[in-house]
């Protein structure tokens, strides 16, 4: 088996979860166990300061969103570029956090990039890998720039990437005609 820790799931439109309808998700672990993810371009209108009140006796003054993660509750999470409060290096430069102390830090650096997610994706054994044989994803190496990029263009911008990727080999012996106008 082949992990797929530190790539990312793009939801196929044939996925039929509503719960991941056009979603990128970044794997974090990933072995015969099943495996565990976040999805990177669902934030919400909750801001981090909002909900900080309830997790520790600092105030947070942060207005960056709390991401849904996934649909199975779990911990707070932290992808954050901060190797100080690593817990677990995801791909070369971004970390997860779960700890309550890191994530204090984390979010009162605001000059370093991060993203809290509420809740994870997960599955089960050979789950994901029946979903990936019957075309629900699609499944590229992460990067930095997907992780902090922008939610609302990432789905459309990470399937258009695999699309070019499929078709490059393809073209690469297509020779154009000398007069295109005559298509």
């Amino acid at each position: 088996m082949r992990s797929l820790a530190g790539h990312l799931l793009v939801a196929s439109p044939r996925l039929p979860d509503e719960n991941f309808c056009r979603t990128v998700v970044l794997i974090i672990h990933h072995d015969e166990q099943g495996a565990v993810g976040v999805v990177l371009n669902r934030p919400t209108q909750s801001t981090i300061g909002e909900i900080w009140e309830t997790l520790s006796d600092e105030p947070c003054v942060s207005d960056e969103p709390i991401n849904v993660g996934g649909p199975v509750s779990g911990p707070l999470m932290a992808l954050h570029t901060n190797e100080a409060c690593a817990e677990n290096e995801i791909l070369p430069g971004v970390f997860l956090a779960t700890h309550r102390d890191r994530l204090n830090r984390i979010v009162r650096e605001a000059n370093l990039p991060f993203r809290i997610y509420n809740g994870y994706s997960g599955w089960a054994p050979g789950q994901l890998e029946g979903e990936l044989e019957a075309g629900g994803w699609m499944v590229i190496p992460a990067t930095y720039d997907y992780v902090f990029g922008d939610p609302d263009t990432m789905w459309r911008q990470a399937s258009q990437e695999i699309g070019e990727q499929i078709t490059k080999p393809l073209l690469q012996h297509v020779t154009p005609p000398e007069d295109p106008s005559c298509n």
